[in-house]
């Protein structure tokens, strides 16, 4: 294992700590880059298209202000749940929350109704701050909550009952200005449940994860000494902020390091926005870092002359590289102004990514490491290092974080465990599953399985519930054959999964979404369910299954003519 020595990082206690560090040593720089004139302090008139600041000063008094107002409510311990887009208020909220009034209950916008409703009645949400493009989930909500007693909008409220979150901003600045030190004073207790978060599934099988203030700080400081983290960075937040991988190292982690958080206007709006705000860092999940370079490679070789001259910049500028000399950014310098012309480093979690598109990336100068982690985990577990990485590997786990394989098969492979200071406490009201999920020493299960090479880093082979295990034992990892699958250009999506025929064995059987705009570039104006598209896949099946052992050949496959529905962390949803 390299030796290689580890950030410094300023030591937090709690995130009111954090906060109050930042506050006071970064001031007026811009902690966020808002297109909304209410949370930039300007008047509609000067809203253009461009980015506005907030500064780290305005953002504290802002947390402070909602603070002391949610403080005056006298609900004790109040749960507050939010349901809302990424916007400036939604950070307000959650700081507001955690550092002096409850617990903080961050819910998935994109959840139906009656999804909305089962899990403010399981959190015994007294609070809930929404935003105005909910209002209709939250007409559904009047009347079913039992313990919900404040509707508060981040717009213009429609319904004249509900609170409009400026007018407590301003009451709790006035109190403030008044002495009011009821939110300033509040004791926090970093190792008590600060944060409740709901993991992806059905309110069926949902669990509700609890987290101190405790794991978060820990996780965050532990991440910023493999990762540099600094205050000239900017972060373009893209990935839904209910997620706590968005939420402790995209909004957490760059307020703690003293870094600007521009808040993206959505998906479509991307490239523009990165352009914009010059950013530097940017989390992704690795669908978004597959179409990225997919739509790079595609704009360089659009023809001949420009595919040759690609292909020679790559060669040049790997053979420089080994003579210690760096032109990337050079050569390739209209891949990097599409990408804003500063980006840094861009992490990918979330799931697997194909190790060559990692490399691909890196070759064009656009570095970029994946990490692995878990809700239960505040997210982190392990991280790839900016200066000590593997493509094919998860990361090395974290400072203070052990991590160990149990249960190996013949091959080294089995379930990954981990013990850190990061651990959830435990999942809410369900002592059952806690007790499933944490073991007498304190490791948590996290039904991943994988194995530790001899540098340290964790490799992930797929998820424990997912095996296919064949008539004569033997494990078939269907992620590893989906790896493989997506790689063809034209293959969009795929899920593997075993059947089982008739003599009682499992074979493998694959799922698959065509890539219709590369189908179409080589076959013409042809149907998804067409026999030529079925030839054309076919031929890509056999190829995968070339680099397979037998038992791992894919023997069936259907086509499909419409994406995989997805979970808002654009992972395809299995069913088991």
């Amino acid at each position: 294992m390299k030796d290689i020595p580890l950030y410094d990082v300023k030591p937090i206690h709690d995130l009111r700590d954090m906060l109050k560090q930042s506050v006071q040593q970064f001031g007026e720089k811009p902690a966020f880059l808002v297109k909304d004139c209410k949370a930039a302090r300007v008047s509609p008139d000067q809203t253009g298209s461009d980015y506005l600041p907030v500064s780290y000063t305005q953002f504290g008094r802002d947390v402070d202000a909602l603070g002391t107002k949610l403080k005056s409510l006298g609900i004790d311990n109040a749960k507050i749940a939010i349901l809302a887009e990424t916007r400036y208020e939604w950070y307000v909220t959650y700081l507001s929350t955690v550092n002096g009034v409850g617990v903080i209950v961050p819910l998935d916008k994109e959840l139906p109704e009656n999804e909305i409703i089962s899990l403010l009645n399981r959190s015994k949400s007294q609070v809930l701050v929404f935003s105005g493009s909910k209002q209709s989930v939250v007409d559904a909500v009047r009347g079913q909550v039992d313990t919900l007693q404040h509707l508060v909008c981040m717009d213009q409220p429609e319904n004249e009952a509900d609170v409009y979150i400026w007018d407590w901003l301003e009451q709790g600045e006035k109190a403030l200005k008044e002495g009011e030190r009821s939110f300033l004073d509040a004791a926090i207790n970093p190792e008590m449940m600060s944060i409740l978060l709901f993991t992806s599934g059905t309110t069926a099988r949902s669990k509700a994860v609890m987290l101190s203030q405790k794991n978060i700080c820990i996780n965050l400081m532990a991440m910023c000494k493999m990762l540099y983290i600094g205050r000239d960075d900017v972060f373009l937040s893209v990935l839904p902020l209910h997620h706590t991988y968005e939420c402790t190292c995209g909004f957490l982690c760059p307020v703690y390091r003293g870094c600007t958080i521009a808040v993206c206007e959505g998906l479509r709006h991307i490239t523009k926005n990165m352009q914009e705000s010059k950013v530097t860092i940017m989390l992704v999940v690795p669908l978004m870092l597959e179409l990225f370079y997919k739509r790079i490679i595609k704009s360089a070789t659009a023809d001949p002359k420009m595919a040759k001259k690609f292909r020679f910049g790559l060669m040049l500028t790997r053979f420089l590289r080994k003579l210690g000399i760096d032109k990337r950014r050079k050569i390739f310098d209209k891949v990097h102004t599409t990408f804003g012309g500063h980006l840094r480093i861009l992490v990918a979690g979330g799931a697997s990514i194909d190790p060559k598109i990692m490399t691909g990336m890196q070759d064009l100068g656009l570095h970029c490491v994946q990490g692995y982690g878990l809700t239960e985990c505040a997210p982190i577990l392990a991280l790839n290092r900016d200066v000590d990485y593997d493509n094919a590997a998860a990361g090395l786990p974290l400072p203070g974080v052990d991590i160990k394989i149990i249960d190996q098969d013949e091959n080294g492979i089995g379930e990954i465990i981990g013990k850190g200071p990061n651990v959830m406490l435990g999942y809410y009201e369900n002592e059952e599953a806690t007790r499933e999920a944490i073991d007498e020493q304190g490791y948590f299960h996290t039904g991943d399985l994988g194995y530790i090479n001899e540098e340290g880093f964790v490799i992930i082979t797929g998820r424990k519930k997912n095996v296919i295990i064949t008539k004569n034992g033997k494990n078939i990892f269907p992620e590893e054959i989906e790896f493989l699958l997506n790689r063809s250009d034209y293959i969009q999506e795929c899920l593997v999964s075993g059947m089982q025929t008739d003599d009682g064995d499992i074979v493998v059987t694959a799922e698959i979404f065509p890539d219709m705009e590369a189908v179409q570039a080589l076959l013409g104006d042809v149907d998804a369910e067409s026999e030529a598209v079925r030839n054309l896949i076919a031929d890509e099946v056999k190829s995968v299954n070339h680099e397979l052992a037998t038992y791992k050949y894919i023997r069936t496959f259907t086509l499909r003519s419409a994406e995989f529905d997805k979970t808002t962390s654009k992972k395809i949803k299995r069913t088991y």
